[in-house]
């Protein structure tokens, strides 16, 4: 966990019942689609589409494999020559491979920065495929905490790195908005009292999340 300095969330009362903060994930979020990027891998290895999805979604060898590199139990050369292995490709530079048409989306980003500079506080909670994934400078341009899956030692959907993630702000789960792209990550999130959006598109998220905080975000 790593916790960077940042404008402490100072809400007038009458805004008490909004949230404090934000978690919020990365690939996929404040990212294009990562799935649309493993398709796009796929099709340049010559395999089907969702070989990759496939797996993960499926295949208990695949989604051990995820579990490790996620969690930092398994390194990153070592994911690359298991994986590639079940997909029937060389090992070498897999996973820039697989995240090779992953882009920041500038719409996202761009919200988040408008809600921290209104004095809320911001975090990522985030499962990682290595440190490589990130821009360590943005992080810190972002985000007032990081939670990263393979320092943490637990991975999304596991209950503790969303305590993690509101710790890292200064904040109770219940005093934040947890946004991620997969359904199954944010139930765990509500349970705990957080607010979750679930991100299907940028347009529709900052409308959501401006809702949710009281900010005009978008323009």
């Amino acid at each position: 966990m790593r916790i960077f300095p940042g404008p402490a969330a100072g809400q007038d009362p009458s805004a008490r019942r909004r949230p404090l903060g934000l978690l919020i994930d990365y690939g996929g979020v404040l990212t294009t689609d990562v799935f649309a990027s493993f398709a796009g891998f796929c099709v340049r290895a010559g395999l089907a589409a969702d070989r990759v999805a496939r797996l993960f979604r499926a295949d208990p060898v695949a989604r051990q494999l995820l579990a490790g590199l996620e969690t930092g139990t398994l390194a990153a050369p070592d994911f690359e020559d298991r994986f590639a292995a079940l997909l029937g490709v060389p090992a070498t530079d897999l996973i820039p491979g697989l995240m090779a048409d992953v882009r920041p989306d500038p719409q996202m980003v761009d919200a988040v920065r408008r809600i921290r500079a209104a004095g809320f506080r911001t975090g990522l909670v985030s499962n990682s495929w290595g440190a490589g994934s990130y821009d360590q400078h943005l992080l810190g341009e972002l985000f007032d905490g990081v939670v990263i899956s393979a320092e943490a030692g637990v991975r999304k959907p596991e209950p503790e790195i969303y305590r993690l993630g509101a710790e890292a702000i200064g904040l109770a789960p219940a005093e934040c908005v947890f946004v991620d792209d997969l359904g199954g990550n944010l139930k765990p999130a509500r349970e705990l009292g957080m607010a979750t959006v679930r991100h299907h598109d940028a347009e529709e998220t900052v409308r959501q999340l401006a809702q949710l905080f009281g900010l005009a975000l978008a323009g």
